[in-house]
């Protein structure tokens, strides 16, 4: 396949070039990793449109064709990434991930990876750097290894959810692989249902969220608190780590879950109905549900939901019709 060949291409020019400079620092070379990773997601995106085209029999050859060079392709990135993390000190050998898995957090954090000689208790701040760090090294790291079991499980998954969909006449509508994934598919999903383009940008969803968020506190908080712990040191109240949440929704790339698709629904008084290839369809604001299916107007958002998607976690995804 030609475009997988100008991937490979492109990596290894990436890798000569990486191994001419004199030495990248740490925040360069996560900072370039990220930035090929996002290549490739983006470059499967295009192969799968490409191969959403002819019979069906032919689609089904052609996906299974790109999900097998994806795969080849991501194994030998995350390789390189290994190798390259392994000239600054991050080590991938057995008995010492969870030490690995630390100094990733400090790297991101911006802390020090060395032996300290100041045993003093370190600042708030840097309590709060490295607790949100940890979530963005756990990413780093299932980026570096190499996961086949997650690359199978994506298949199947997908396997599952065409199965689930074909028979409704739908099909998923690849979106960009970012934060903003939730936002962004119903943004595609409201572009369709109006017949052009949506009335709201993936980030103008962003601030109606955040918005009836703050509005109904009251409504949103109970379960706030019951997905995150509390640190029993912070001097913040109840209100004002919601109140930081609330800002991470409106302003951050913070991917998007429960608590923002009820909130969506409410915004946009639309039934959402989400689909998945690995838990039971689940629909959200029953309330807006249209009685009359041909009205357009009032036609409910379907999305797909993605627990292994390019073995980097949660995704999102719209569903239309399939025109085929």
């Amino acid at each position: 396949m030609a475009d997988t060949q100008e991937i490979e291409a492109t990596t290894e020019v990436s890798s000569i070039d990486a191994s001419q400079k004199k030495q990248e620092t740490r925040d360069e070379m996560l900072s370039r990793h990220r930035k090929e990773t996002s290549q490739l997601q983006n470059k499967e995106i295009e192969l799968k449109k490409a191969a959403a085209k002819g019979s069906k029999a032919e689609q089904k050859a052609k996906k299974k064709q790109v999900e097998e060079e994806i795969s080849r392709l991501s194994a030998k990135l995350k390789e390189k990434h290994a190798e390259e993390l392994a000239s600054l000190g991050y080590s991938t050998s057995d008995g010492k991930e969870k030490s690995n898995i630390d100094n990733l957090v400090k790297a991101i954090a911006g802390v020090s990876v060395t032996n300290q000689h100041d045993h003093s208790k370190p600042s708030k701040s840097a309590k709060r750097r490295e607790k949100r760090a940890q979530q963005e090294a756990a990413r780093e790291q299932r980026i570096q290894e190499e996961q086949s079991n997650i690359v199978s499980d994506r298949v199947v998954e997908d396997e599952k959810l065409e199965k689930r969909l074909e028979p409704l006449g739908l099909t998923v509508n690849e979106i960009k692989p970012d934060g903003h994934c939730l936002y962004r598919a119903v943004e595609d999903q409201l572009g369709h249902l109006s017949g052009g383009s949506s009335p709201y940008s993936y980030q103008r969803l962003r601030e109606m969220v955040a918005a009836y968020m703050r509005d109904h506190a009251s409504d949103f908080l109970p379960f706030y608190l019951s997905e995150n712990m509390i640190d029993q040191d912070s001097a913040q109240s109840q209100a004002e780590r919601f109140e930081d949440y609330c800002k991470e929704v409106e302003l951050t790339a913070a991917w998007g879950g429960e608590l923002e698709l009820r909130a969506l629904t409410h915004c946009l008084r639309k039934h959402i109905m989400i689909y998945s290839g690995s838990f039971p369809d689940v629909e959200m604001g029953k309330e807006y549900k249209s009685e009359h299916g041909s009205d357009s107007s009032n036609a409910s958002i379907r999305l797909s939901y993605h627990r292994y998607a390019f073995g980097l976690g949660e995704h999102y995804n719209s569903v239309v019709p399939n025109l085929i």
